[in-house]
């Protein structure tokens, strides 16, 4: 369901600096997502996000140290985990087919135990851990299966990544942004 967004997203014109920083995000002619244009409300927070690479075309945190279809999985999950129905139609929209996801996974990402055919052992460990992490708490055996796919420079890349888009997700509450209409139809959410 969408309603009127608490914190109005920056209009175009864009101010220069805030252009230059979208400039550097989006295609020529792409119109900024609403989170994109809400953040950018505080120029200087959103500029130094941009120039200092931590959001990039991508999305957060891409330094391309995951494969593509894991780092994508991992952000719709968390998106699930933290109901961040705004930013998983975002990302459906725009990047996740391109990052190596299929319709299927797109679609099963959702539920609450994963078809494990869909997956390889990593992104079944990697929503695993999403899951438990989202929630704070992190059990022997999550962190088991978790360590025995990735090594420990991995899992705290992982944490990372999952702990930004809970902060997109703790945003997309504040805020409480449009959705993006990149693609015909309704919106897609993050719960089945």
């Amino acid at each position: 369901m969408e309603s009127t967004p608490r914190i109005a997203p920056a209009q175009v014109p864009y101010t220069p600096a805030v252009q230059a920083a979208m400039g550097q995000l989006l295609r020529p002619g792409m119109p900024a997502p609403q989170v994109f244009a809400t953040v950018a409300r505080n120029e200087g927070l959103f500029a130094f996000l941009v120039d200092s690479g931590l959001l990039g075309p991508t999305g957060l945190l891409d330094r391309g140290v995951l494969e593509r279809p894991l780092r994508e999985c991992v952000i719709l999950r968390t998106c699930v985990a933290a109901r961040n129905d705004y930013e998983f139609n975002l990302h459906v929209q725009t990047i996740s087919r391109p990052m190596g996801l299929s319709d299927a996974q797109i679609d099963d990402v959702r539920r609450p135990a994963p078809v494990a055919n869909l997956w390889n052992a990593q992104q079944v460990a990697a929503m695993r851990l999403v899951d438990a992490l989202v929630a704070l708490r992190v059990d022997d055996d999550v962190f088991a299966q978790a360590r025995s796919e990735f090594d420990e420079p991995m899992l705290i890349e992982l944490t990372q990544l999952v702990g930004l888009y809970v902060g997109v997700a703790m945003q997309v509450a504040l805020a409480r942004p449009a959705y993006d209409r990149y693609q015909p139809g309704p919106p897609v959410t993050a719960s089945v």
